[in-house]
């Protein structure tokens, strides 16, 4: 079955991905293998305190979503940023496909999907394409 949309839920710790038509969706969920989200942070010093988001990670979430026509990437914090930058460093190809960025705080799969459809409605208006 071919999915033309993907939809990328992400945050540090784990990413629910999306692929859907009209009729029909498949779900995969991907967790890093980091332990550490928050570093000991000491009063004046540089950075923010918090790890990086694993380069291994962040390949396997865009691994999942290459074969996807149009994606949308959303979270609740920065790990979708460093998605998108890692996907324009790395993946140019699929940097392309993403056609929106958004912050959304931490949705059920059902209301994931559902945000989605209502996105791609929206965005394939604008571009006068059928879902």
């Amino acid at each position: 079955m071919s999915f033309n949309h993907a939809v990328v839920w992400i945050d540090h710790h784990e990413a629910h991905i999306i692929h859907f038509n009209a009729d029909n969706s498949t779900l995969e969920k991907i967790k890093t293998n980091s332990k550490e989200a928050h570093l000991h942070h000491h009063r004046g010093t540089l950075g923010s305190g918090k790890a990086e988001t694993s380069q291994s990670y962040l390949h396997e979430v865009v691994t999942c979503i290459a074969e996807a026509k149009e994606i949308l990437v959303v979270g609740p914090g920065s790990a979708k940023l460093e998605l998108i930058k890692h996907v324009h460093h790395h993946d140019p190809h699929v940097a392309q496909k993403i056609l929106g960025v958004e912050t959304v705080d931490h949705p059920t799969d059902p209301q994931l999907l559902a945000y989605a459809k209502k996105c791609f409605l929206r965005i394939d208006a604008l571009k006068g394409d059928d879902f």
